[in-house]
């Protein structure tokens, strides 16, 4: 038997209490590193705890972005999952509910503040 494909999906939200930085442009500096982490650590226990959970790679931080104040920040990421037969299709939606719902209806990510309307699933 084939095994599932591994399908991407992306992931956007905005963290309105860390400041934006020339830095965190920069994917190779000491700053984008530690934040890189730092989301990891917050985005991924997320996805294990949602429906896609069980099929559920991973994120890959792609970018941080000034907000819209100076004091946001932007997070793009693509998350993988394992196309499986058990997982009948993603549903973005679905997914969206379930991040709003651990998020405190997206305003908290640990101790990271989230912009409510920033968050944003496409399959």
């Amino acid at each position: 038997p084939l095994s599932p494909a591994v399908r991407n999906f992306t992931l956007n939200f905005t963290i309105t209490n860390l400041q934006f930085t020339a830095d965190l442009a920069m994917p190779n500096s000491k700053k984008f590193k530690s934040t890189e982490k730092v989301m990891y650590y917050y985005i991924d226990p997320l996805f294990q705890k949602s429906s896609i959970g069980p099929y559920f790679t991973g994120c890959k931080v792609t970018g941080f972005r000034s907000g819209r104040d100076r004091d946001d920040t932007g997070v793009d990421a693509v998350c993988s999952y394992k196309n499986n037969v058990s997982l009948a299709r993603f549903d973005r939606e679905k997914v969206y509910h379930e991040l709003s719902t651990m998020t405190n209806g997206v305003t908290k990510l640990g101790h990271y503040s989230l912009e409510k309307n920033s968050l944003y699933v496409n399959g």
